[in-house]
């Protein structure tokens, strides 16, 4: 399972319906979740650039996409920003395989 990092922005539309009928959509997010396949791991409100927060660990990029596109779809959403995480772990073993390649940079 792969971990992503999800920031998106509610649309005018979603807000003021949140606002006209507060509801937690916690429960929601995890039923759409855990249709695909994966796991709800954090959902949070933010400040910014964003509106929500998401960590979800999912079985793949495909899933994970597909997430995004209901999410989109929805109209509920906008500007919708996947980061793909990775463990310490899995960072640590990219350094060092990155460390045994050599690459040429242009001009050089």
């Amino acid at each position: 399972m792969g971990k992503y990092l999800v920031q998106a922005s509610y649309t005018q539309q979603a807000t003021s319906g949140l606002v006209q009928k507060p509801e937690d959509r916690t429960a929601g997010l995890q039923e759409l979740v855990s249709s695909l396949g994966g796991k709800l791991i954090s959902f949070d409100y933010s400040f910014g650039d964003y509106d929500v927060v998401l960590i979800l660990e999912m079985p793949d990029d495909t899933t994970m996409a597909s997430f995004s596109m209901v999410a989109a779809a929805s109209g509920a959403a906008t500007n919708v920003k996947t980061t793909v995480l990775l463990s310490a772990g899995q960072g640590f073993e990219a350094a060092k395989k990155a460390a045994s390649v050599t690459y040429r940079a242009p001009g050089q």
